[in-house]
């Protein structure tokens, strides 16, 4: 792949990442929600070396980023500790950069791990899936260019970071010939995002069973076993770790609001299921948090998971499709909410480089004007964050209140043909684009059917190798 190609990305995402640090997350701080959370807990590796912000919170360290009162989230310890209910592997990657330069320092390392992000994702799509290499370049640019993944390119949230871990589990278990140290990669990819976030374990299962899938007929039995057992270690050090650090086996252990009902209410006390399934096609065309809105070109999402789902081959189902499923049921069936004081798109964040990957998959079966006009429908979320950018700068918005008034054509023409699931009249617009999404499902794979998959130019890096010694698809 041309050097060119990754470095457009990189750049792009380095532009948009260190300008979206100049808006404010909220009114009151520079950081908000959450993220004074990590940041204090990286200040208290950098400088004591512990978990316990209890004399950061004493000295109100947060206020240099944060000058609202800060919202309580911890619970008193045993001796006065205080640790943050957030798993700590983000706060020790953020350590250095927010002892070294406070939490400017820390957000540009967010950004730096974002444009490594963007660059995997090219690589991705082109060395393992057979992409043209332009098309990754250009496709991954105009993702990190666009909400959500443009947004939390700089926001001290383990999102990104999350992705980035997937993508390596992805680009090593995809590798055409699978050595020892494809698999090392891809133990450490996986047992990275739980700690990153307990809410990305699911994804963590769906990679390593998925790269069972695709090596265990092209790796030696005894290297996936040492795999299965150092993953087996993995979970079973998470869960001793965090009985050390929080007193039981998640962070929520410690978290004030969780006192009354125990750890597993972070994902409420009475989930409504049912009601929660509605998020299967909310979190794509909600008019507020939804992806369709902000990123106009994934409206073909559905379409092109139907059609790599029906014409993939075996990697792309297994490596692509299992942990992006695992990925969006979080978010529907786990996940609180999908209404929050966030960014739009947050609980899918993990898995949208992969979505990406399915729709540049799917395109390059489908005739060329959808391609296009894919392409031009992409521009629209480069239009909103730039205009995103521009009126969080001018003060008139913030990442996480407000952000909905941004005055684009595209984002408000959008909202008005997206239904509002939180308001009571929601259903009719639900309906009609679970309709849509289904309809244009069913006529992509139809106009795909005995289509010939794109065929990578001479020179160009051969796509990852199908389990069978013939080559057959799946």
């Amino acid at each position: 792949m041309a050097r060119r190609w990754l470095l457009l990305p990189v750049l792009v995402t380095l532009v948009v990442g260190l300008l979206g640090i100049g808006v404010r997350a909220t009114h009151g701080g520079q950081a908000a929600v959450d993220e004074p959370q990590y940041l204090l807990s990286a200040l208290s590796l950098a400088e004591d070396g512990n978990l316990d912000i209890s004399d950061e919170l004493a000295a109100r360290r947060w206020s240099a980023f944060h000058q609202a009162e800060l919202p309580v989230q911890t619970q008193s310890l045993p001796g006065g500790r205080a640790v943050s209910p957030h798993d700590p592997l983000l706060p020790v990657l953020l350590a250095v950069p927010m002892g070294a330069f406070g939490w400017v320092g820390a957000k540009v390392a967010m950004v730096l791990m974002a444009a490594a992000t963007a660059a995997l994702l090219a690589w991705v799509a082109v060395r393992r899936f057979g992409v043209d290499q332009r098309v990754a370049g250009v496709a991954a640019a105009v993702a990190f260019a666009s909400p959500p993944l443009g947004i939390y390119a700089q926001q001290v949230y383990p999102e990104v970071p999350a992705a980035l871990a997937t993508l390596v589990a992805v680009a090593a278990a995809s590798a055409p010939v699978v050595r020892p140290r494809h698999l090392l990669a891809l133990v450490l990819a996986v047992s990275t995002l739980p700690w990153l976030g307990l809410k990305y374990a699911a994804v963590a299962a769906a990679l390593a069973l998925g790269a069972y899938a695709v090596t265990r007929r092209r790796v030696p039995g005894r290297h996936l076993l040492w795999s299965a057992l150092a993953l087996a270690g993995s979970a079973a050090g998470y869960l001793l770790g965090h009985l050390a650090l929080y007193g039981g086996v998640t962070p929520y252990a410690t978290g004030d609001q969780f006192q009354a009902t125990g750890q597993l209410s972070v994902i409420g006390v009475h989930p409504d299921y049912a009601g929660r399934s509605l998020r299967l096609t909310g979190l794509l065309v909600d008019r507020t948090f939804g992806l369709v809105p902000w990123q106009p070109a994934l409206v073909v999402a559905v379409a092109a998971v139907a059609v790599v789902a029906v014409q993939g081959r075996l990697p792309e189902r297994w490596l692509l499709l299992a942990p992006l499923g695992a990925g969006w049921a979080t978010a529907t069936w786990v996940a609180l909410t999908m209404h929050g004081f966030w960014s739009p798109g947050r609980q899918v964040v993990v898995v949208l480089p992969l979505l990406m990957v399915v729709v540049l998959l799917a395109l390059q079966r489908l005739p060329r004007a959808v391609a296009i006009t894919v392409a031009a429908l992409s521009l629209g979320g480069v239009v909103n964050l730039a205009a995103l950018l521009a009126a969080g700068h001018a003060g008139r918005l913030t990442w996480v209140t407000d952000f909905w008034t941004v005055p684009t054509p595209v984002y408000q023409l959008l909202a008005r043909v997206t239904p509002d699931y939180r308001s009571s009249h929601f259903m009719a617009g639900h309906l009609a684009w679970v309709v849509l999404l289904l309809a244009s499902a069913a006529v992509a794979v139809r106009a795909t059917r005995g289509a010939t998959r794109h065929t990578p130019r001479v020179g160009d890096p051969a796509p990852a190798l199908s389990p069978s010694p013939k080559g057959t698809h799946a």
